[in-house]
């Protein structure tokens, strides 16, 4: 059975649409990122600054760095039997993205990467239907 995948990501959701001979699916990932990781400990407003609480900003990027690794592996994971895969999203994750497939091997499964903005659910499926039906 021939799969073809359509991918909407950034770095807080990726929305996955299958088409195959039987139809459609849609599925969603979460990623777990934190844009800005929090310090711990009293509210600036409520008690002291003790710049100990702050993390180290090497330490909050490894974090992240982290938490997109995982993030990445799970959306490989769920696209990686796919024939042909269409990539589009706001921001610098769908190139992120590319880079990892490329290095796994699954380069050549990528039918295209674009820029898009937000999009609901339907839009993204009209626009992965839209694409594959050429």
């Amino acid at each position: 059975m021939r799969t073809k995948v359509g991918l909407w990501i950034d770095h807080k959701k990726a929305m996955v649409v299958s088409v195959t001979d039987k139809g459609e699916e849609m599925g969603l990932i979460i990623s777990k990122v934190e844009k800005q990781l929090r310090r711990s400990g009293d509210s600036p407003l409520k008690g002291p600054y003790d710049l100990h609480q702050v993390p180290a900003q090497d330490k909050r990027q490894k974090a992240r760095t982290g938490h997109l690794n995982l993030y990445y592996d799970a959306v490989i994971a769920c696209i990686g039997d796919a024939e042909t895969i269409l990539i589009f999203g706001p921001g610098e994750a769908k190139g992120e993205l590319k880079k990892r497939l490329v290095k796994k091997g699954l380069g050549g499964r990528i039918a295209g990467v674009e820029t898009v903005d937000k999009m609901t659910d339907r839009q993204i499926t009209a626009k992965v239907r839209q694409h594959f039906a050429k």
